[in-house]
């Protein structure tokens, strides 16, 4: 059941949250693909799998976490999937979010959900980069008393440094993905449209090659 969710989540990735075309990232860079995993993570199919996914390779690791949880935004679908899924298996892993800044009003907190120490817990994170965002993560858990016992993304890029940068900051606690984007690229290359032969050379919205005329000259950003 567990290698099954793993395929179809990655299937579903490769369907819903990757784009070809030319992208402007985070982090400053640019890029022929873009993933935007909120668009698997909060589909309904695409939470139950994450959750089960996720749960799975915690288990696999043997992190036994008290609690999961990241920065948000991207972080906040992936911990309330697992942590649903941890109930149903009756091995609850409760979640908490990561404010990018402390709130300026109430109890000025900026971890928000799980907040009972001491407590073992696993940041997560969707898309790897340069990882700055999982190491805010990493640094605001940190900071307030927890023991992170793993670090884990579900699609790391390969680029920027992040790897490293990540696996600095999370030492001596390891940092796994669950996919490369190389992965969800041939995932989505294998089960994308056959292309068509277009008429014209060129996108009807932009400069870049078409790829099918149907329903009319698009290239590859413009396709759906």
């Amino acid at each position: 059941m567990a290698a099954n969710s793993r395929a179809k989540l990655l299937s579903l990735l490769a369907q819903k949250s990757f784009r070809l075309g030319q992208f402007k990232l985070s982090s400053g860079g640019t890029s022929d693909y873009y993933i935007d995993c909120r668009l698997t993570t909060l589909d309904a199919a695409g939470a139950l799998l994450t959750g089960e996914t996720v749960l799975q390779e915690i288990q696999s690791e043997g992190w036994k976490a008290d609690a999961i949880g990241g920065l948000t935004m991207g972080a906040d679908p992936i911990v309330v999937a697992t942590s649903v899924i941890s109930a149903q298996h009756g091995k609850p892993i409760n979640g908490f979010l990561v404010r990018k800044a402390e709130k300026t009003h109430g109890t000025g907190q900026r971890i928000e959900g799980f907040r009972e120490k001491p407590a073992r817990v696993v940041v997560v994170d969707d898309v790897c980069t340069t990882g700055a965002s999982t190491i805010q993560a990493i640094e605001a858990a940190r900071e307030y008393g927890f023991e992170i016992v793993g670090v884990l993304c579900l699609v790391e890029r390969e680029e920027a440094g992040g790897r490293a940068n990540v696996e600095k900051a999370a030492a001596p606690a390891p940092f796994v993905a669950l996919f490369t984007a190389n992965d969800v690229r041939a995932e989505h290359v294998k089960n994308g449209p056959p292309p068509m032969f277009a008429v014209s050379a060129k996108c009807d919205f932009c400069d870049r090659p078409a790829v099918t005329n149907t329903p009319g000259n698009r290239c590859e950003a413009h396709r759906s």
